[in-house]
């Protein structure tokens, strides 16, 4: 049908103004037509305002080894469309952000990063992972007054940009600075939340699988408490495909456990100071654990 009426409007057009003038007329205009617009102008034509609000914005503070596997993980599992990337250090910021964008065609989501908060704006989620490093001797505890004081210079910014998030902490001692973020931030107790015992869950699991011969899908088991040195296992609840360790063994966890299993509690607190040895710092663990 248009391809006739454009014929039709041709004919009619031709009968008024005469074939050779018509045909002139038309090759100037759309000579001039085409030399204003650009290549992208003459593949897209705008039919309404674009809509950059994304409703599964999530936001990363901090570039470092912990910060970027966050980052890997949220784009990994499409977990967001939308991702934001904050830190003070500029050009470790932009490297990260070429990096990730060269990547780009294996990603279904936007990346975006500055030093400036104005980034974060209207994130559903802000993960908090910014901080001073944990190094070999020391325990998590020793960070307290460190990241107190750099969480002083994030919360605030997050909280103006985005005042309905949620945030979570990663940071260590994340449940401390768990607190103090909450204090800072003003929002709702159920805004805020931390990695807690997620890692020491994670590797509690794994090693229990590993002990048993089986994948850490199958094992069900939980640290509660405070992350690190001072978790607690909770052996009364640890089963494999819906079977207690404990109906089987129960002695399961304890000093007079023949299996001793109860090793395994040390394996875990123990686990994250063997990492930094071998390699300086963790960060694929945790930064999985906040999915």
């Amino acid at each position: 049908m248009s391809v006739l009426y454009r014929s039709l409007k041709l004919q009619c057009l031709n009968r008024i103004v005469g074939t050779k003038t018509f045909h002139a007329n038309f090759r100037r205009l759309s000579e001039k037509s085409c030399f204003k617009m650009s290549t992208k102008d003459s593949l897209f034509h705008n039919i309404g305002e674009r809509c950059d609000t994304s409703i599964n914005k999530v936001t990363v503070v901090g570039s470092g080894d912990v910060g970027m596997a966050c980052v890997f993980s949220v784009l990994a599992q499409g977990i967001s469309n939308e991702v934001a990337l904050v830190d003070v250090n500029e050009n470790k910021l932009k490297g990260e952000l070429y990096d990730l964008q060269h990547g780009c065609l294996f990603l279904n989501a936007r990346i975006k990063a500055s030093s400036d908060y104005a980034v974060t704006a209207n994130s559903q989620v802000c993960v908090i992972t910014a901080g001073v490093r944990q190094k070999e001797g020391e325990s998590r505890l020793d960070l307290v007054q460190r990241n107190t004081d750099v969480l002083k210079s994030i919360v605030p910014n997050l909280i103006k940009h985005s005042p309905d998030t949620v945030l979570i902490v990663v940071s260590n001692p994340c449940d401390i600075l768990t607190w103090v973020t909450w204090k800072l931030s003003g929002l709702p107790k159920s805004k805020v939340m931390g990695s807690g015992t997620t890692l020491d869950s994670s590797r509690f699991r794994f090693f229990i699988g590993e002990k048993l011969g089986v994948s850490p899908d199958s094992v069900h088991a939980w640290i509660i408490g405070e992350h690190g040195d001072s978790s607690v296992a909770v052996w009364s609840s640890v089963n494999v495909a819906g079977t207690r360790l404990k109906d089987i063994n129960p002695k399961v966890g304890t000093e007079t456990d023949p299996e001793n299993w109860r090793a395994i509690h040390k394996q875990v607190i123990q686990s994250a100071y063997e990492v930094i040895k071998l390699k300086g710092f963790t960060n694929w663990g945790i930064g999985l654990s906040p999915q």
